[in-house]
């Protein structure tokens, strides 16, 4: 480990902090969308049709996630562990080489989809019986990116798909005011990626993926362990 505990700790808390600045940004944007096509746009905080199934999140949005799941109350945090636990034992019974710290960077990418099928249409472990996001403020960047197509300002189809109760009858790839920019979006993001996992362990990567019951159970020294150069 680089810094000493203390020190870790603080500079991980001061990197998480210009994550949740960037994370604003995307919030911002889609907010700018909504405003301008309120009729077009089904998306709203409590709208949970796409908090199904399982979807890879990075190891930065797993730490930014794990700051708002702590701040939950105990009584909230106790089943919710005991839930993320049975659901990853499931899931290890589906392939035994997927176990604790429950990284996906340890399975050939093609095996993936045998852990998060499509068809898997099981409600996220933090959506709330009411049908919102008990982490709202912590939830990853997929979920703030999801609904809208990706398409940076200078035209580039990043991920021309779409909700479909949003843009019904309309091509939302023609409307210039939902373009972003995410390709300097995406660097800056992967820039941060690679400063979190400097500092815990001292090494680059450009990758390291988790579900989000993984990100609720992870515990950052096993984690550590399993990205070290000697493991």
């Amino acid at each position: 480990m680089l810094l000493s505990a203390g020190d870790e700790s603080s500079h991980v808390n001061a990197l998480l902090d210009r994550y949740g600045i960037l994370l604003g940004e995307v919030d911002a944007w889609f907010g700018r969308c909504l405003d301008t096509y309120p009729d077009l746009i089904a998306c709203r905080n409590g709208c949970s049709e796409c908090c199904r199934g399982l979807f890879d999140i990075t190891l930065l949005d797993a730490c930014y996630l794990r700051r708002g799941f702590d701040a939950l109350p105990e009584q909230q945090r106790i089943p919710l562990l005991k839930a993320a636990s049975r659901r990853l034992s499931q899931l290890s019974s589906i392939n035994a080489a997927f176990v604790d710290p429950w990284l996906l960077n340890g399975i050939p990418e093609e095996e993936w989809d045998e852990l998060m099928p499509e068809e898997d249409e099981s409600p996220c472990l933090l959506l709330s019986e009411s049908g919102g996001c008990m982490i709202y403020h912590h939830r990853p960047m997929t979920c703030r990116l999801n609904g809208i197509p990706l398409i940076d300002v200078s035209g580039e189809d990043l991920f021309d798909e779409w909700c479909t109760l949003n843009f019904t009858g309309e091509d939302p790839r023609l409307l210039t005011d939902v373009r972003f920019g995410f390709t300097e979006l995406f660097a800056r993001e992967l820039h941060l990626f690679q400063e979190l996992l400097y500092l815990l362990t001292g090494t680059i990567r450009n990758e390291v993926d988790l579900f989000i019951p993984a990100a609720i159970v992870m515990d950052k020294y096993n984690i550590i362990e399993a990205l070290s150069p000697d493991h």
